[in-house]
């Protein structure tokens, strides 16, 4: 065992000692050690409940032989960070989580691990630390949070951004706001719509680190212990077949999770994440790569916000297996892929069975032909913008209109509430990137006061920060270079022509190549005051086109 080193032999008796010191006995001492890298914390909704997954993981791993070790990974609620400075430190935690949970393993000498995210960025960041690591390891998540119920329908959190910018516009009362805020986000669990948290939850799923319903069994069923046990004991079976996280996250396991990331539209997000993870594994996922994949891939799910269902309505329907078992219909799933319980994935979705066709579509019948995500790229975004196609409206999928330019989401947010902001208008905030920001925020207070004034089929948004998985209408957004890397977004000016057209996949500046060239000649970047750790990320990121990932751990 690789734990031998800090176990057996006189060299090792210190370390017994402090075994000792921990009450382990002996026959503890001799198990496999598997780290449990619980993110339990007390501020994140969808964290609060994990403290009861991470004991039932230890069960399962305690009942199969080994010796469970619980620490700490760190978490940001997005909902809460939303619309401050809070939101710059959401995705640089991805990469601290990462290196946090790396220090963690290497100073112990781990055997294995089970890793227990669940909210945005903790997700992508422990999948990073598992192929960066390519230990024996299975995730299970903290599940979804079940919808709400107001005036008979279900919502969610992007509910309650929209609500907010309906009371702006005066289209609610004070009474109505309220009522969406006690009722919008009923239980624990990751944010029940599509977005980024439980994107990526079924995307560990998709991949094969995930077992069967770890994408979609809401947080507060049962059998959410159940599947924390079995992800336990799933781990030590890995362990003795000697398969490792690289084993599981192959470039084709990495096509079968973009793939049904097309057929649920998923958050754009993933577009940030899936990049980031397959760099750790030496894989290299291009932007240009997410255009082919939508192109043959239909569009099976509209969740919120692009649709009126939600997680637990996918989970009911047969969940993340039976969109796989749909697209495998078609040949678009690669079924020799290993998973966690150390089957195939084309044994595990066999298994699967489609029992709501209004909620899962059939690949005979989708919802469009193409998949959710789209990627944009003209000489406004050279190195290429993200779009939740699935969640735009037909009107808005071509659009022309004139630049409304901010420099900051602050600045946008409040001409956007003072209702200064037209039918036609293109919304250009900027200096929002990875670089710029730093940190690149989302933008889903913008957008959803945008949504909530009723201008969402004649309005859109472009950043080169990005968006909330919560996020819908036509908003393009990691536009690369970004401004502060003297991207073109930095010589947009007010009342210039945008198109957009998303079929065609652009991105257009409209003037002339002479006065282009001349603008982007004489565009100086503007630098803004940083320290601490915004400072250091801000000088090691690269651009969103790349995931964002932190140029000195480049080991392609």
């Amino acid at each position: 065992m690789r734990s031998d080193k800090i176990k057996v032999g006189p060299e090792a008796a210190a370390h017994r000692s402090l075994f000792n010191a921990l009450g382990w006995t002996e026959e503890e001492v001799k198990k496999p050690l598997v780290g449990i890298v619980s993110s339990f914390n007390e501020i994140v909704p969808g964290h609060m409940n994990i403290d009861k997954i991470t004991e039932a993981v230890k069960l399962g791993v305690a009942e199969a032989g080994g010796m469970p070790v619980v620490f700490p990974a760190i978490a940001v609620c997005d909902g809460i960070a939303m619309g401050h400075e809070g939101m710059k430190y959401s995705l640089v935690t991805r990469d601290l989580i990462a290196d946090s949970t790396e220090c963690m393993v290497k100073a112990h000498d781990f055997d294995a691990l089970v890793m227990i995210p669940n909210c945005d960025k903790n997700v992508p960041g422990l999948l990073m630390a598992a192929a960066r690591l390519n230990l024996p390891t299975t995730f299970v998540s903290g599940g979804p949070m079940l919808a709400g119920h107001i005036d008979g329908h279900k919502t969610s959190l992007s509910s309650m951004f929209e609500a907010m910018g309906a009371y702006s516009a005066g289209k609610i009362d004070a009474e109505k706001l309220h009522e969406f805020e006690c009722d919008a986000c009923p239980t624990c669990g990751s944010c029940s719509g599509m977005y980024t948290a439980n994107s990526m939850n079924c995307l560990t799923e998709a991949i094969g680190m995930g077992l069967p319903g770890n994408g979609t069994i809401p947080a507060v069923y049962s059998k959410r212990l159940q599947l924390a046990k079995h992800a336990g004991m799933a781990v030590m079976n890995l362990c003795e077949r000697g398969i490792t996280a690289r084993d599981i996250m192959t470039r084709e396991a990495f096509h079968n999770a973009l793939t049904v990331d097309m057929a649920l539209g998923c958050s754009t997000n993933t577009m940030l994440h899936l990049p980031a993870i397959a760099h750790e594994c030496g894989i290299e996922i291009s932007l240009e790569a997410a255009n082919g994949m939508s192109e043959r891939t239909p569009n099976l799910c509209h969740l919120a916000p692009a649709g009126p269902t939600y997680v637990e309505d996918l989970n009911e329907a047969g969940g993340v297996g039976a969109v796989m078992k749909e697209l495998d219909k078609v040949g678009l799933i690669n079924r020799d892929c290993l998973t966690v319980l150390g089957k195939t994935i084309g044994e595990e979705i066999d298994e699967a069975q489609n029992r709501n066709p209004e909620v899962i579509h059939t690949a005979q019948n989708p919802y469009s032909p193409t998949g959710g995500i789209a990627v944009l790229k003209g000489n406004l975004a050279p190195d290429g913008s993200v779009v939740k196609r699935s969640a735009v409206s037909p009107k808005m999928l071509k659009h022309e209109g004139p630049a409304r330019v901010f420099e900051s989401e602050e600045d946008a947010q409040a001409v956007i509430n003072a209702g200064k902001i037209k039918p036609g208008d293109v919304v250009i905030i900027r200096y929002e990137g990875p670089k710029g920001g730093p940190g690149m925020r989302e933008m889903l207070n913008p957008t959803s006061a945008i949504m909530g004034m009723g201008l969402g089929d004649s309005v859109a948004l472009i950043t080169d920060g990005r968006f909330s998985g919560a996020t819908r209408g036509a908003c393009v957004g990691h536009v690369s270079p970004e401004a502060a890397s003297g991207g073109p977004i930095g010589i947009v000016q007010e009342g210039d022509l945008i198109s957009i057209d998303i079929p065609n996949c652009t991105l257009t500046l409209e003037i002339s190549d002479e006065e282009y060239e001349r603008r982007m000649k004489n565009f100086v970047p503007k630098r803004k005051p940083l320290s601490g750790y915004l400072a250091r990320y801000a000088a090691l990121v690269s651009s969103g086109a790349r995931g964002a990932i932190l140029n000195d751990t480049d080991n392609a």
